[in-house]
């Protein structure tokens, strides 16, 4: 963080180029939030990189006045890995899809949150292959219709989050795409983790998915069927905030306050920083129409970094190493001449202590 008031705003962040996604796309909403973000972060401008793969979201970086890379498909997150690691002063984000991160970069994504390298990932799930035209991907529920499965899919979906927490992630939040206030938040939150930070955003793509967040994302809905998560506050919702979750028999339950003597008292209050992932794994589990859809920072602990232990590691080797450079390893230990074949030279076939290297 600089301590200069760097005052940047939306338009700092947007580049020259024609935006080319189709009318109506989530990802606008997304970038929008990303662009106000990075504004708001006190970051100097030439700080921040942006990663993508393959997919209608990976054309982030040529919309983003940053430096970027459009990498290859499912790549995204190791090439993100070489760039933090390599530059641990950027703030790095890396933009991908559903099937971009978790089909082809499935095990550079676990991977990748299982080491913990301080990057932002935000993963735009609107469970359909956009880009190639509507196949199924890694995230379409089970029985789903599509251009590739047109008896519905005979396949259970991955659940994002499942996976974070199953590659001991320390930090996972949800969004909507159309939040544009709430995403600003998330990931604001997202960029001060140290860390791996997924953020899964509810995306629609209005032309081979479109409506497939509906239930969820309609504002007029939001309160009955998205429960917005806070750090330390009870976990309360509704249009008059008069339901909340309690636990019954070591299990998540929706209760009404005031209803079967439940009070206030009663309802849980959300600990993103509780290590165990119980709870957590639980909020992600929801689903409806049993439960709201939980939204917002679900987990954020602390855990060691990948990047800032290789930079520690680096350091403490440099300062206690005996060979400085190549040149002094390649004339470490035992070396030797090879003679030319032929030669009548008397001179033994290996010599010790190659002159050449001297």
């Amino acid at each position: 963080m600089s301590n200069i008031d760097l005052q940047y705003t939306l338009k700092d962040f947007k580049s020259e180029n024609e935006v080319r996604w189709c009318p109506g796309c989530g990802d606008y909403a997304i970038m929008n939030a990303v662009q106000r973000t990075m504004a708001d972060m006190n970051v100097p401008h030439e700080k921040f990189a942006v990663i993508s793969g393959i997919g209608c979201s990976s054309r982030f970086p040529y919309y983003m006045s940053t430096y970027g890379f459009h990498s290859i498909h499912g790549r995204a997150a190791a090439i993100a890995s070489g760039v933090k690691s390599a530059n641990p002063e950027l703030s790095v984000w890396v933009i991908t899809g559903d099937g971009d991160s978790l089909a082809i970069g499935g095990n550079h994504f676990i991977h990748t949150v299982r080491r913990n390298i301080d990057l932002n990932v935000i993963l735009f799930n609107n469970k359909i292959y956009g880009l190639t035209k509507g196949q199924y991907s890694p995230t379409t529920d089970r029985g789903f219709v599509t251009k590739t499965s047109p008896n519905g899919t005979i396949e259970d979906s991955f659940v994002p989050g499942q996976l974070v927490l199953g590659a001991r992630g320390t930090f996972f939040a949800r969004a909507v795409d159309s939040n544009v206030k709430h995403n600003q938040l998330v990931f604001a939150e997202a960029a001060k983790h140290q860390g791996t930070s997924i953020v899964e955003v509810l995306q629609n793509c209005v032309i081979f998915n479109d409506g497939i967040h509906a239930q969820i994302a309609d504002p007029k809905h939001r309160a009955e069927r998205q429960l917005f998560l806070e750090h330390g506050k009870p976990m309360r919702f509704g249009h008059d905030n008069e339901k909340g979750l309690i636990v019954e028999k070591g299990r998540l339950k929706v209760a009404v306050i005031g209803e079967n003597g439940v009070t206030e008292d009663d309802i849980l209050v959300h600990d993103a920083k509780e290590v165990d992932p119980y709870l957590h794994m639980q909020l992600i589990n929801m689903s409806m129409p049993d439960f709201p859809i939980a939204m917002g920072v679900i987990r954020a602990v602390d855990a060691p970094v990948y990047d800032q232990e290789l930079e520690k590691q680096v350091a403490e080797v440099s300062a206690t190493r005996k060979i400085n450079s190549v040149d002094e390893l390649l004339k470490s230990g035992n070396t030797w001449e090879v003679d030319e074949p032929g030669s009548s030279d008397p001179v033994p076939f290996f010599k010790k202590k190659c002159p050449i290297l001297e």
